[in-house]
């Protein structure tokens, strides 16, 4: 049972007194019962808080004494992070020193050698360089890197920003809010976070470019018209638009889908609208969705079902939804035969308790929303987003790379299994004459699946992770890569019988490197292909490597499309089902998510770079080009960027 949060302040506050009283020669004996205290203390209820009460003493009573840590005018905000990752000792002592710098900052004693700006900018410096520890991505490198500290360390954090004000914090966050809404994903509890973060940071009597910014992205999740800025408060909101004229309907209408188009967010009024011009004005609706020529002729084709989607599935708690409508209609899925019939199941589909559970926790309670809706809603979501589905903090990117590439291909497939798992409970899928049902499979990549995932994501991973793993268990002794012949079968026949790798299946060592990047130049180059286009997006692997360059393991992606950008650079344009297509891979390469001709949804990264780090792809052996003709030196320049990153991993012959 653990001990009251009194008992704990106590120990260590006797542990500190006991620290003081100690000769300096003796200090060393005494600072681990301060540190094993401490420790204790930060996972307690308030801790931190009962912690910095006592920051102001720290350094008079010898906590940091003969430490790295001692001076404190020498630490460097490069090196917090490493120290908080660190296992052990280190981790407590770097938090204590972060609370020392804030009690400077705040005045609450006076430091011989760090003035309180001094300690302020060396926070904000470490919060700056650490966005990632307090807003984790649900990236490879995140997941497979996952330290044992990231609670504590969040929890000093949001301890931090609860005290300090920045602009330089405020201006990073804004940066890294604008990044990943270019990338529109489905989810974006993340994003919501940091702009919530960003607010309570924000310094109200100032009205700087950045907090314009700011308050462009707060406006979006909260009320971006005037009527929404107006009436916070939903139920008033909606009685008020019952006295709006039509020109005033549509005024406020086109308010709120211009926010949303343009920040990918949406604010919980626009549900409200939606809802109330579905039942009064339907033909309203073009407005609210801010659609082109062509998404307006396909609402106009299919009001009638738009209207029950509408009544069944877009509410307040699920308005990222109409986000997805949107796009869903300038895409034209509706018009596909299977759509229609799909979506009309789905809103009476008699779905399983363990099911719906799941989806209900997906939205807060007391919201009042069935399953039902909840799971058509993240249907809309998927079927227009197709390039916004995460495989969240899960080792799940074959699956979530099938999802996203049945949305764009394949939506009626989509619509059929998606009742087949949230009803049946099952999934069966044909291996080389064998059925394979889920039902019957254990294990997979993820058996405990972490449940921060879109709704369509919940109810189709648990089943499509356990059928991947299981056909590649069964092609596992060929002496070849499994996905040669997984791929085709678990996506579907558009993918390429062609396949090649980079290693030598046997061996596992790297074998005649550059005839594997001259064929991926032969077959996907516009320059060395013969002008053949990719028809369908191509499920390839490539190798993760971190900020150094250094190898963290394989990943799965799809090539969409690959195009000159507006500078005329070649370009692979790619889905990364992490959500978080733009983190660092070492050696410069920073794949974009806009600015380089990047459709929503979409990485790129110039095509030598994207080789570089290529594992296995697939191709079409009677489309190939000129293999010979690619230029040795680009050929050099894969190489040696292979060689210097992962390939220090890998024996090369």
């Amino acid at each position: 049972m653990p001990q009251p949060t009194g008992v704990i302040v106590e120990r260590f506050a006797q542990s500190l007194e006991d620290l003081e009283k100690a000769p300096s020669f003796a200090k060393s004996k005494y600072q681990t019962d301060v540190y094993q205290e401490a420790n204790r203390l930060i996972d307690a209820e308030n801790g931190l808080n009962h912690l910095y009460q006592y920051a102001y003493r720290f350094e008079e009573t010898g906590v940091f004494q003969d430490s790295a840590w001692e001076q404190a005018n020498k630490l460097q905000p490069p090196l917090v992070a490493g120290s908080l990752k660190a296992k052990g000792l280190p981790m407590v002592i770097e938090l204590l020193s972060e609370l020392r710098m804030l009690a400077i900052a705040e005045n609450k004693y006076t430091h011989p050698t760090v003035s309180a700006e001094d300690a302020e900018e060396f926070l904000n410096e470490v919060m700056v360089l650490n966005l990632n520890l307090l807003f984790p991505a649900a990236t490879e490198s995140t997941r497979i890197e996952k330290h044992e500290n990231d609670d504590k360390i969040s929890k000093l954090f949001q301890f931090l920003i609860s005290h300090l004000s920045s602009k330089a914090l405020i201006k990073t966050l804004i940066h890294e809010i604008e990044r990943l809404t270019a990338q529109r994903p489905i989810m974006i509890k993340r994003i919501v976070s940091m702009i919530g973060t960003a607010k309570q940071m924000l310094d109200s009597d100032s009205d700087g470019d950045d907090h314009a910014e700011l308050k462009k992205y707060i406006a979006a999740i909260e009320g971006p018209s005037p009527m929404s800025a107006k009436y916070k408060d939903i139920p008033t909101y909606r009685k008020e638009l019952k006295e709006l004229s039509r020109s005033e309907l549509i005024s406020e209408s086109v308010a709120l889908a211009k926010s949303m188009r343009e920040t990918g967010l949406v604010a919980p009024h626009h549900a409200t609208i939606i809802r109330f011009l579905c039942k009064h004005h339907p033909g309203l609706l073009v407005y609210t969705l801010n659609l082109s020529s062509k998404g307006s002729a396909n609402l106009e084709e299919n009001m009638e079902l738009v209207q029950q989607v509408i009544k069944a599935s877009i509410f307040p708690a699920t308005k990222q939804a109409i986000y997805g409508l949107a796009l869903m209609l300038e895409r034209g899925v509706l018009s596909h035969s299977p759509v229609a019939p799909g979506l009309r199941r789905l809103v009476e589909l008699d779905i399983r308790a363990d099911v719906r559970n799941a989806l209900n926790e997906t939205v807060q309670q007391g919201e009042g929303l069935t399953a039902n809706s909840i799971l058509v809603a993240g249907t809309i979501q998927v079927l227009g987003q197709p390039l916004g589905v995460g495989q969240g903090f899960n080792p799940t990117c074959q699956a979530a790379r099938g999802i996203s590439l049945w949305a764009q291909h394949a939506p009626g497939f989509l619509l059929e299994i998606i009742p087949r798992a949230a009803r049946d409970g099952d999934l069966d899928f044909t291996f080389e004459g064998a059925t394979i049902h889920s039902k019957d499979l254990s294990g997979g990549l993820a058996p405990d699946l972490d449940m921060e995932l879109d709704p369509v994501s919940l109810v189709l991973v648990p089943h499509l992770d356990k059928i991947y793993s299981e056909m590649m268990s069964r092609v596992a002794l060929r002496g070849e890569d499994g996905h040669r012949w997984v791929n085709p079968a678990f996506y579907g026949n558009w993918v390429p019988k062609g396949f090649s790798t980079v290693t030598n299946p046997i061996s596992g060592f790297v074998q005649d490197y550059s005839g594997f990047v001259r064929l991926f130049y032969a077959t996907h180059h516009p320059e060395y292909n013969d002008d053949y286009e990719l028809i369908y997006p191509n499920p390839v692997g490539i190798f993760i490597t971190n900020v150094h360059g250094k190898l963290l393991g394989l990943h799965a992606v799809s090539i969409i499309r690959i195009a000159k950008d507006p500078s005329g650079v070649e370009r692979v344009y790619f889905y990364n089902p992490n959500n978080d297509g733009s983190q660092n891979w070492g050696q410069n390469i920073v794949p974009s998510v806009a600015g380089n001709g990047e459709e929503e949804g979409e990485s790129s990264l110039p095509f030598h770079e994207f080789t570089s780090r290529l594992y296995a792809f697939h191709y079409n052996p009677y489309e190939q080009g000129e293999a010979y003709a690619v230029d040795a030196s680009e050929v050099n320049d894969v190489l040696n960027l292979a060689k210097e990153s992962w390939g220090k991993d890998y024996t090369w012959v």
